[in-house]
This record gives structure tokens, sequence and C-alpha cells, in this order.
């Protein structure tokens, strides 16, 4: 029965969801644009709420969210989250219900409309190959993570092929320390299950994003730095 409605829904995800990603990318990226110009980044950052939450509603991909009561408003954070689809990127922006900035590989700024898009939005675009590019990134985005802004990270680095977590990165808990802000996990489960990794098997599911307590810096520093990394990974481990 399963195969019957993965054929099925073929005509449809060609048909209707592609077309609408397309138009729901280009007239959403360039109204936030236009408002990130306007009235502010905060403001243009709404489009993408938009953006997140049609796109998620047209596939349909139904999301549960537990814990939103672990989110202080005023409070900066670094978003740690784990990767096992682009439809993280719908969950986050669509669900997280903070404004944050994401640190991106340099390759997104390549694609149309969106990379512009997330340019003029404050959006941190890093590229791995030139480690000082990289650091002059990061170090220009600080300035941006104040006032309940924060800043986004997927510290393995890439899509987890087989839903396991893989080893994380140091640059969100090294920005952690520079801030000096507390750090938010967060857990997002069966994404995977409607779009795999590097395919485009795309079919309607269920998933589930769970915001963790966050978890203060205070008391780690540079030595201690994989104690908090493994208190972290442990912390979205349990999500999942």
């Amino acid at each position: 029965m399963l195969k019957i409605l993965r054929i099925l829904y073929q005509p449809y995800k060609f048909i209707v969801f592609i077309p609408a990603l397309g138009i729901l990318t280009f007239t959403l990226g360039i109204s936030a644009v236009a408002l990130a110009f306007l009235v502010g980044e905060k403001t243009g950052s709404l489009c993408g709420v938009i953006w997140a939450r049609l796109l998620a509603w047209i596939t349909p991909m139904q999301l549960t969210v537990n814990g939103k009561e672990n989110i202080d408003k005023h409070q900066s954070y670094v978003v740690v989250s784990n990767h096992q689809s682009q439809y993280d990127i719908f969950a986050l922006y669509g669900w997280l219900g903070v404004d944050f900035k994401w640190v991106m590989k340099m390759e997104l700024r390549k694609v149309p409309i969106l990379g512009l898009a997330c340019e003029k939005l404050g959006h941190i675009y890093i590229d791995r190959s030139n480690t000082q590019a990289a650091l002059d990134s990061i170090n220009m985005a600080k300035q941006k993570i104040i006032g309940g802004t924060s800043v986004l990270f997927f510290p393995e680095g890439s899509r987890s092929r087989d839903g396991k977590l893989r080893n994380f990165k140091k640059g969100a808990f090294k920005m952690a320390f520079d801030l000096d802000i507390p750090i938010l996990p967060v857990t997002i489960k069966n994404t995977r299950n409607i779009l795999p990794s590097d395919t485009m098997d795309l079919f309607p599911g269920r998933a589930s994003m769970t915001i963790h307590k966050p978890i203060s810096i205070k008391g780690f520093n540079d030595s201690s730095l994989p104690e908090l990394m493994q208190k972290v990974k442990e912390t979205i481990q349990s999500g999942l």
C-alpha cells in the first residue's frame, strides 16, 4: 500500500509542490529583502515563517512542537540542532518562534533569490574552505546576536544519512563562549522520512521538534569544551 501511495504522490510532487516551492521562494524572498530594507531584518524574517509553514502545509508535513516554554524571548541563544533533512529548515524557520540568524555554508549563497534574501536578512555565510574568511564572517556576525536575536548552528556540519547523530564541530560552542550566552538544544525527528538526505524522494509525513531547556556555559571553558559538547549532544540524543 505504501508503494502505491508513493507512486500516486509523484504527480502531485511535480505538478503542485515543486512549482509552489519555486513561486513561494521567489515571491517571499523578494518580499523579505524589501521588508529588510524598509523596516528591518526582524520584520523581513516574518516572510521566512510564512514560506516555511506554507511549504510544510503543501507537502503536507504535520509537525508537533514540544518545549516552547523553555524559550525566553528576551534572551539570545546559540541554538544547536541535529540535521536529518532539508525539512529541518522548514521546522526551525516555521515553528521555533525566535528571531535567529542561520550559520550557512557559502554554497547556499548561490541559490537564486533564497541566497540573496538570506544575506539581506543578516544570516551568516561561512566559507569552510577558507579558515580566515570563516573567522571574519563569524566575528562580523557577533554584533547581531543581541537582544533576543539568536544564532543557529547544525553542529554536525551536514545532514545525517542514517538519522544518527554525527560528531559535533566546535564552532557553535566557541561562539557561545565568545558571546557569553547559553546554548539552546533542539531535536528534530522524522524529517528524514519526509525527505531523505540527497534524494528527491519526497513524501508526506509527521515530524516533531523538541526544544530542550537551555544549557548554561557557566563553569565551562576551552579546556572543558569537549564536556560541554558531549552534554549538548546527549541532550539532543535524548529527543531521538
